[in-house]
């Protein structure tokens, strides 16, 4: 069975979303389509977009589970499932994948995160692309939490990891 990597993180309009965050989502999706794996985020814009070009780019398969109707699909996704069910749609997204990576993010990417941690799925932060994933990086704010993700610093890395959590 093909392993299923999500992607969570900020939609088109966040100010943190710069042309480096970006080329880091697309590397991404990038290195998850030429390990084989299949990529599952909101299906949108933004780092959903960047992230889906990346894996369409190396011939991967992308999958978009939207807040509502399907034709919002950004032109990257080969899969846009309509859930008409909002914010509500991260559970799926997440309960669906074996490993979650988030990229920036706002609030929505805090809740997919804390659905991943409550649901005992590894979770990688990608350390340097700003907004919640830069915040939740921090040691200082770590301490706090029983429960931790792992930090990344590159896509190579992240990606990396996340084959490797699969496999455990």
């Amino acid at each position: 069975m093909k392993k299923i990597i999500a992607v969570c993180g900020s939609n088109k309009g966040d100010k943190n979303l710069t042309k480096e965050v970006l080329q880091i989502a697309e590397k991404i999706g990038n290195l998850i389509a030429e390990k084989g794996g299949i990529l599952i985020c909101g299906g949108l814009g933004g780092i959903m977009e960047a992230v889906a070009k990346g894996a369409k780019e190396k011939g991967g398969i992308t999958v978009g589970i939207l807040p509502y109707d399907k034709s919002k699909a950004n032109k990257y996704i080969d899969i846009p499932i309509e859930t008409n069910l909002g914010f509500y749609r991260n559970y799926i997204i997440i309960n669906s994948a074996d490993v979650i990576i988030a990229i920036c993010g706002r609030w929505g990417t805090l809740n997919e995160i804390s659905i991943a941690v409550a649901l005992g799925k590894p979770v990688i932060l990608i350390s340097n692309s700003k907004g919640i994933c830069e915040l939740f990086s921090k040691k200082e704010v770590l301490e706090y939490f029983e429960e931790k993700p792992y930090i990344a610093e590159t896509p190579e890395q992240a990606v990396e990891l996340a084959f490797k959590l699969i496999k455990k």
